[in-house]
């Protein structure tokens, strides 16, 4: 299991069942740095001012709200402070709905919960409640200091607790040019309304989330692989006026043009040197990055 967020309990009317909140979902975003493409350093983020274009101290930036074109209300830490929810670390159901009346796109993260031991029974009683009664508990949970609107859903053996977006955060729909409900209107006969039919039932399946895969992200992984494996790297190097002050340093050279240039002096034509098997001349897996 992954690390705990918080030791607290669902608070079910009367009822307190101590749980343990873990987080259910990892990000999987491949972390690419931005370089200097003239001698691949990374690039770094420096926070400037857009009117002078000089850097600005960390100790001068405050948060400001633009209410108005330019015209800014400024916030202080303070002022956070009083409007952030007290992290109560409790679970707080206030009532059951049924669970397809939440639209899909009011789901937003999910995290399991663990019961204690004292907790057990009860946790247990809870969850055989909802999968009876078919419905998912509401409730008001804080999470890293931001309280949220959640839904506790029965997943086989688990309670999922799933945050939700508030009514505010989902953009409404209603100015969207949608087709309407009038088929005939649209001319869609009953033959392809069959036809579509008969396709869905073909295509028809059993949910099993093993069987997907980010393939985007597996095609970058092994591009990368045979990237690294061709010798295709680029090494930091220092300039050379630093090389040059440099004392006792170890040097990062690019390898891959230092052996180009040795066969160069060689031969000029990659011809090997004579006192090393043929094969090693063709740089291959000998320029590899090695860190």
């Amino acid at each position: 299991m992954p690390r705990a967020l918080w030791k607290g309990a669902i608070a079910f009317s009367l009822v307190h069942i101590p749980v343990t909140l873990y987080p259910a979902s990892a990000a999987s975003e491949l972390d690419f740095k931005m370089l200097d493409r003239r001698d691949f350093a990374p690039v770094g983020y420096q926070r400037i001012n857009k009117r002078s274009g000089e850097p600005v101290p960390a100790d001068e930036i405050v948060k400001g709200y633009e209410y108005e074109d330019d015209q800014y209300v400024v916030m202080t830490g303070e002022d956070f402070r009083k409007a952030n929810v007290e992290a109560t670390q409790t679970v707080d159901i206030f009532a059951f709905v049924q669970s397809e009346e939440i639209p899909s796109y009011h789901f937003e993260t999910p995290y399991y919960l663990e019961p204690t031991k004292r907790g057990a029974k009860g946790y247990a009683l809870l969850r055989e409640v909802l999968r009876r009664k078919e419905r998912v508990a509401l409730a008001n949970v804080v999470i890293r200091t931001r309280q949220h609107l959640a839904a506790l859903v029965p997943v086989g053996r688990m309670l999922v607790l799933n945050t939700l977006r508030f009514a505010d955060e989902i953009r409404a729909f209603d100015e969207a040019n949608l087709p309407g409900g009038d088929l005939a209107q649209l001319s869609l006969s009953a033959r392809e309304i069959e036809m579509a039919e008969r396709l869905v039932d073909d295509m028809a399946e059993s949910w099993h989330p093993e069987r997907y895969r980010d393939t985007y992200r597996q095609y970058l992984l092994a591009l990368i692989r045979r990237k690294v494996e061709a010798g295709e790297t680029r090494v930091l190097a220092e300039p050379a006026e630093a090389k040059a002050g440099a004392e006792g340093g170890a040097e990062v050279v690019d390898l891959m043009a230092l052996l180009k240039r040795s066969l160069e002096a060689r031969g000029g034509k990659g011809e090997a040197p004579r006192h090393a098997p043929r094969k090693a001349a063709g740089g291959g897996h000998g320029a590899r990055k090695r860190s």
